[in-house]
């Protein structure tokens, strides 16, 4: 789904006021309004009455102040004692999983089906009637009808219908979830099955109803820097394309924000590759098959919980992230580290990685400037002491990876290819590449297609950011820091 819709509109409007809130602190005594101000009774209500949309406002306001909706206990918990909790929390959140599911804001969306629409003409060819193989089709009343009881959804009769009168309607989450981690509970509303999920935010970024919520740090970093604490950006390499500005400036209104220093991720990518390039000429000498990459934690957890017959092939050459945090932590052992960028999946990394401790998206981040009317395009120009390779910065794209670790490899040998999303067909595929019949010896896979700028927490159009960060790698740059 486009990053521009309402859904995605509400979410971030919601982001701004708790930043400004707690900006001003005025989050707990404040909070409790919000909703109210937000859906005023004589407004225009979204669902069917003002007081659901206020309803869901609260679950939204939850998730944003990192508590997951299936938690509640008591309804009748006030918003301002969420916000108490979050301001007092001292370890990060959530202490569960990264994404919650509201199921008032939920509608339930009926089982994907193949569906027969008023454009059809009753032809006398009945191709869609002959083509199923089924019987799932008769014609009642000069028109196609198809039963549900019988139907497949093989989708025969929308390929074949000469009118295109058949169109499949589908339950956009589960349709896009890559491993089917999305399922309907009793009532008919969506659950995740955590055992299954690999946080790649695909259910999030394509609920029309925004139902899927992160549940954010915004709270607990705005905190910390408030506090006066040593907090650190890692700013990913996707970060770059995410706003219309000089990646420079962007920098700088970070700073401005209370951060005390930023660091670059594509310098932990820089490092990656030169692990990467290492490692992958050793297996190639060693006898094996293929290597994998392991920047994609999304992909990662798709191998752990799904692919386990993929894991020897998967580099052993930690993320990038945790490289950064890692000199980070070395460099300032009581700092905290945030890290900046679209994906969902780094927050359930971050959970486990103990130099991480938090995680802000493109949203949150962009929430914060507006909150503190920052105007990133009139900040001054930064530059940092020890700006980092351009291939480390290329690991925002698809291909970047791959192109990293063949400017350090040697061998001659290396027939790479690229996974540029992870679906049921890719991961079909590269079930059958475990099974020795992978033609490659060397394949980067990314969850997202197109990369990093394509997350599901982006805020601009993902071929734009691409054009941005191509524009900003083809400038010189220091050298790749050798390991």
């Amino acid at each position: 789904m486009n990053c521009d819709n309402n859904a995605n509109r509400i979410r971030r409007k919601l982001l701004i006021e708790v930043a400004r809130l707690q900006l001003k602190d005025r989050l707990e005594d404040n909070i409790d309004r919000l909703p109210l101000a937000l859906f005023p009774r004589q407004g225009t209500d979204i669902r069917c009455c003002v007081y659901k949309d206020r309803a869901i406002t609260k679950y939204r306001l939850m998730a944003i102040m990192g508590h997951g909706v299936e938690k509640e206990t008591n309804e009748l918990k006030p918003l301002s004692d969420y916000a108490r909790e979050s301001l007092q929390r001292a370890a990060p959140a959530p202490d569960h999983s990264v994404l919650t599911v509201i199921d008032e804001a939920c509608s339930a969306c009926t089982r994907a089906r193949h569906y027969v629409t008023n454009v059809c003409r009753g032809c006398v060819a009945r191709p869609c009637m002959i083509n199923c193989p089924k019987d799932a089709i008769q014609i009642v009343d000069s028109r196609a009808v198809i039963d549900g009881e019988k139907c497949v959804d093989c989708g025969k009769c929308l390929k074949v219908c000469p009118y295109h009168a058949i169109v499949h309607i589908p339950v956009p989450c589960e349709e896009n979830c890559p491993v089917g981690a999305i399922f309907k509970d009793e009532t008919g509303r969506e659950q995740i099955d955590y055992d299954k999920c690999i946080f790649c935010g695909n259910c999030l970024q394509e609920c029309p109803f925004g139902a899927i919520m992160e549940c954010s740090q915004i709270v607990d970093v705005i905190q910390k820097i408030k506090q006066g604490h040593h907090v650190i950006a890692m700013i990913a390499p996707a970060l770059a394309g995410q706003f219309p500005v000089e990646y420079d400036r962007l920098l700088s209104a970070v700073l401005k924000l209370g951060f005390h220093q930023v660091v670059e991720v594509a310098a932990g990518a820089d490092i990656a590759a030169e692990h990467e390039s290492r490692e992958l000429q050793e297996k190639i000498a060693a006898g094996q098959p293929f290597m994998t990459t392991s920047c994609c934690p999304a992909y990662l957890q798709a191998v752990d919980k799904h692919m386990p017959e993929l894991r020897p092939y998967v580099s052993s050459t930690f993320t990038p992230l945790h490289y950064s945090a890692e000199r980070v932590k070395q460099e300032h052992p009581d700092g905290i580290t945030v890290f900046i960028g679209p994906c969902v999946a780094k927050r359930q990394e971050a959970l486990h990685d103990r130099y991480v401790d938090y995680v802000l998206t493109s949203e949150e981040i962009g929430a914060m400037f507006v909150a503190a009317d920052i105007e990133i395009a009139d900040c001054e120009p930064f530059v940092m002491d020890s700006p980092s390779g351009n291939n480390g910065r290329g690991f925002a794209l698809i291909g970047g990876p791959t192109h990293a670790v063949m400017a350090l490899t040697e061998s001659k040998d290396i027939q790479s290819t690229l996974i540029d999303g992870l679906d049921k067909k890719s991961i079909r595929l590269l079930k059958t590449y475990a099974k020795g019949k992978c033609p490659y010896n060397f394949i980067e896979v990314m969850s997202c297609q197109g990369g990093c700028v394509s997350g599901p927490c982006n805020i601009t159009n993902p071929r734009s950011a691409e054009a941005k960060i191509r524009k900003i790698i083809e400038k010189p740059t220091l050298p790749a820091p050798k390991v």
